[in-house]
């Protein structure tokens, strides 16, 4: 088990920026902002700032010091693991910190998600790219020749498997669905808050590939993202309650960028990591007080809670039962609409959102007297990270 890491490193800034479909400032303006809001919400100046660690593509970490006005960077890495690379990129951040290679670092997200995929009548596309690795070259040349382009068709062919295997009903993603939907209504960042969602919805919503309706499919936004951390110690000086980072890992598949040819379909890169995670934080996934788990789709969600060890396999479908998963209940999960129904910033929202609630300002949806509370991270076809955190005492 990694020395030194667990408890020596707090989030102390978060920011985010609204949730669009199609918005005019471009993506380095967005994510600039986000995070000159978390900077500032840190109580810090860019000039404290020493690490950063970007988004893969779109922005550079020379090009957010320079415009942030950061005089010396001390650390930088970039976290290539998709969606799992913002709450993953928190232990490389905790790292830095407790080996005294940084003193406070800048984690940040940004994209064009709807778009760079709905382009708008007289607007240029964007010449950034998002890096997105050898997961693209794998769908290009294997995928695309069968006619499977986008990410709920790559999924589908595991997550058919695993509703086949257990049994899951269209009944029990749609609790997920539901669950997140209600949440985000308590949130004024949400995309969909105000936009109700009925069961009949759920079920009526179009089939995009089995067993993937379009509900069950996360939403497309334009956003951006940050949070800041440093030490502990250094954290009980600065405005808010602390939210210290306990534990994290990051696991892979095997074979990470390719479905068709593993020998174990349904293990994800969590089943390997969330183990150590909760062995370095020294506690149990039933300790939690609230789940934020990165929910691309809602089946993936099931699969993510079985894997972090809250239910045995094939468990999640009762796990998420009689309002387990809503606030009030025993494990609230996506308490600000998730990728669902806030809107897609590769989970890094999640982590704004796990700050928020151990903070205790929540708002409308906080959950009572928590102190801990777990972060997942999912990419590309089953990359996992988690994050475990808690307030500090």
């Amino acid at each position: 088990m990694p020395a030194g890491i667990s408890g020596a490193a707090a989030i102390v800034g978060v920011g985010e920026t609204d949730y669009y479909r199609g918005c005019d400032p471009t993506v380095p303006q967005l994510i600039l902002d986000a995070s000159m809001e978390a900077i500032g919400d840190a109580g810090l100046t860019p000039a404290d700032i020493d690490g950063v660690i970007p988004p893969p593509g779109f922005v550079s970490t020379e090009e957010i010091a320079a415009n942030l006005g950061m005089p010396e960077v001390s650390y930088s890495v970039t976290v290539h693991m998709g969606g799992a690379s913002p709450t993953a990129a928190l232990q490389s951040a905790a790292m830095a910190i407790s080996g005294g290679f940084a003193e406070a670092v800048l984690v940040t997200f940004g994209w064009n998600g709807y778009s760079a995929m709905r382009p708008r009548a007289g607007v240029k596309p964007s010449r950034r790219k998002l890096d997105l690795g050898p997961v693209l070259e794998t769908s290009r040349n294997f995928y695309a020749p069968y006619g499977m382009y986008a990410a709920a068709q790559w999924y589908s062919l595991y997550l058919q498997r695993y509703v086949d295997l257990y049994d899951v009903e269209p009944e029990d993603a749609a609790e997920i669905a539901l669950a997140t939907r209600e949440h985000a209504h308590l949130n004024d960042k949400a995309l969909m808050a105000g936009r109700e969602m009925t069961f009949d919805d759920y079920m009526d919503s179009p089939m995009i590939a089995g067993p993937l309706r379009k509900l069950d499919c996360c939403l497309e936004t334009d956003c951006a993202a940050a949070v800041v951390l440093t030490s502990t110690e250094r954290a009980r000086d600065l405005p808010h309650h602390p939210v210290v980072y306990l534990g994290g890992a990051e696991g892979h598949p095997y074979p990470a960028d390719e479905i068709t040819n593993r020998p174990e379909l349904l293990r994800l890169g969590l089943d390997s990591a969330a183990p150590r995670a909760f062995a370095m934080a020294g506690v149990e996934p039933t300790d939690m007080d609230f789940l934020q788990i990165y929910d691309c789709f809602t089946y993936v969600v099931m699969m993510e809670l079985e894997a972090l060890g809250m239910c045995e396999p094939g468990g999640a479908k009762d796990f998420i039962k009689d309002g387990s998963i809503r606030l009030g209940g025993r494990y609230p999960m996506n308490t600000h609409g998730g990728l669902l129904s806030q809107g897609h910033c590769w989970g890094l929202n999640h982590v704004v959102e796990a700050t928020r609630q151990l903070r205790h300002e929540g708002g409308a949806a906080q959950v009572a007297d928590c102190e801990l509370g777990v972060v997942t991270g999912y990419g590309d076809l089953g990359d996992g990270s988690l994050a475990v955190l808690g307030r500090d005492r």
